[in-house]
């Protein structure tokens, strides 16, 4: 158990939490939330206990063993990958290594066989005989074969060196697990295969992450970092997200009377219970969700920005044809001999296991780079307009102000300063903001100014590769909702679960066997196969 009592953190004066009271119990998963910049990340730092709090305390239960997602990926580069992953429980990977090291010696004494005695004890109590095993097994369920697993770190991708690293978090059953943006840089088969691990888990998980459905499918509570509190609420991403909106709404409806009000909540609550798909913690979260008061649930102070595609013409009668295009980077054929069809109207994911494959698509559809063979036909009635993943050259080494880079993009009749202000400012750039230099903007900044741009060009094709990435979970949420309304076509790639299942009616899968090409089909009804499940199984 972690107890969070009357916690306050100051960073030179600035005030980042003050009085927060928290309690964390094991059999529950806690999503971490709040706008870029709220302290999602810091928190979990407090908790590890990585930085020290200004006022209040943090404790935690005797005994128990808090592991976390090591977020540097050069770390381990000496060590071997299941080497790497056993220590992510440190004190049995010492014994290890201490027991290691005494039968090695040539002149082994009896105070050594003393010492080995205790370490084999302490060894067996932690289950070490089967750390490899288990270590092993993990690994290969996130797609590391048992091949790799003697290989240095420093001989691997960096996609492989982050499921490493989660593997190394997750090994050995730890009693607190602080995973800090798991989602990040993992293919979408491994994310789901995380949302089974953590949905049983028995102990406490506390998860950072912008990614909205894994938080709905693992989380069975929320903190919530807001007006300098963390608040912590009953229920998963969507639950808090629908009361904070009913709450905004409640408080606007100043004349509605107590008993309405109170009325409105009970039936929110009674749908949300009938819907929750977890099981797991059904019974006693009802029970918590149905002492839940007006008082309990507060609005958000989380702003959204407008977005709104809009297109000048519609397609005619031919999207997009891709004919046998094959591509080698660096001596590794990644595209071989990939053939598709794409028709006016459809709204597609391209999906893989390699992300540089489903990059690499993207760059090639989009003209940025040329495949080794092969051609791309796009129809003569086309407009695209293209979100790279890498979009630093749009902005390095320029001075412009954000008004006038944007100005750059817009047609005469909307150059104005009035305009360009006006259409920033619903994309949450106000005030003196609009005077900021694009090549000093954050990660997210830079996406919103890429979105404004594709706005004001008016495509009837778009091309999104991992759009998501930066983006905080507001901005996220605004993507989304205009894209499901979008008119025309889609090509895009993500990491994001709900952005492709409430988006895409099209997905292609880039795999070693080629293509996986399955027309009009939701994500969900393409994941159904997959034998997931199975595999966590096999470790729980």
């Amino acid at each position: 158990m972690i107890t969070v009592s009357n916690m306050g953190l100051h960073f030179s004066g600035k005030k980042l939490y003050e009085n927060v009271n928290l309690k964390f119990t094991p059999g529950n998963c806690y999503g971490v939330i709040g706008a870029n910049g709220a302290g999602k990340s810091t928190f979990l730092k407090l908790l590890e206990g990585k930085i020290q709090p200004t006022s209040g305390s943090i404790s935690i239960g005797e005994h128990e063993r808090m592991s976390s997602l090591n977020q540097d990926h050069y770390a381990f580069e000496e060590f071997t990958v299941l080497d790497t992953v056993i220590q992510g429980y440190k004190k049995l990977y010492d014994i290890m290594k201490e027991k290691d090291a005494l039968y090695a010696k040539p002149d082994f004494s009896d105070e050594d066989g003393v010492r080995a005695a205790e370490l084999e004890g302490e060894f067996a109590e932690m289950d070490g005989w089967n750390a490899d095993s288990e270590a092993s097994q993990l690994l290969q369920s996130m797609g590391i074969p048992e091949s790799m697993h003697g290989l240095k770190m420093s001989e691997l991708t960096e996609g492989q060196k982050v499921k490493v690293l989660l593997a190394q978090a997750l090994f050995g059953k730890p009693d607190i697990l602080l995973l800090d943006e798991p989602t990040n840089g993992l293919d979408n088969h491994t994310v789901e295969w995380l949302e089974h691990f953590l949905e049983d888990y028995p102990n406490i998980v506390i998860v950072v992450s912008h990614d909205r459905y894994f938080l709905n499918q693992v989380c069975t509570m929320m903190c919530d970092v807001d007006f300098q509190k963390i608040q912590m609420y009953v229920g998963n991403y969507d639950f808090w997200l629908k009361s904070s909106q009913l709450a905004a709404k409640l408080k606007a409806d100043s004349n509605a009377k107590k008993e309405d009000q109170i009325k409105e909540l009970k039936e929110f609550i009674a749908r949300f219970s009938a819907n929750a798909s977890k099981s797991k913690q059904a019974t006693s979260r009802k029970k918590q969700l149905d002492k839940i008061s007006l008082d309990d649930i507060q609005p958000s102070s989380r702003k959204y920005p407008f977005i709104n595609f809009e297109t000048e013409r519609e397609i005619g009668n031919d999207l997009l044809r891709v004919d046998k295009v094959s591509k080698t980077i660096d001596g590794v054929k990644i595209l071989d001999n990939v053939t598709f069809t794409l028709r006016p109207g459809e709204k597609t994911a391209i999906i893989s296991r390699n992300d540089l494959a489903a990059t690499t698509m993207m760059q090639i559809i989009a003209s940025e780079i040329e495949p080794d063979s092969g051609s791309v036909t796009w129809g003569q009635t086309t407009k695209r307009s293209y979100l790279p993943k890498n979009f630093n050259a749009e902005f390095e080494g320029s001075h412009l102000s954000i008004m006038d880079w944007l100005r750059q993009f817009a047609p005469k009749e909307e150059s104005d300063n009035t305009f360009i202000r006006g259409f920033l400012g619903r994309m949450l750039f106000s005030g003196d903001a609009v005077d900021k230099q694009v090549d000093v903007l954050s990660g997210g900044e830079k996406v919103r100014c890429m979105l404004s741009k594709m706005m004001l060009q008016k495509a009837n094709v778009l091309l999104f590769d991992d759009p998501t990435n930066h983006l905080d979970m507001e901005s996220i949420t605004a993507l989304n909702d205009s894209l499901i309304a979008y008119p025309s076509s889609i090509i895009f790639t993500s990491h994001d679960h709900q952005f492709i299942q409430t988006i895409a009616n099209h997905i292609i899968e880039i795999s070693d066997k080629g293509i996986v090409d399955r027309a009009d089909t939701k994500y969900n009804d393409f994941l159904d196969n997959s034998d997931i499940q199975k595999q966590v199984a096999k470790i729980y």
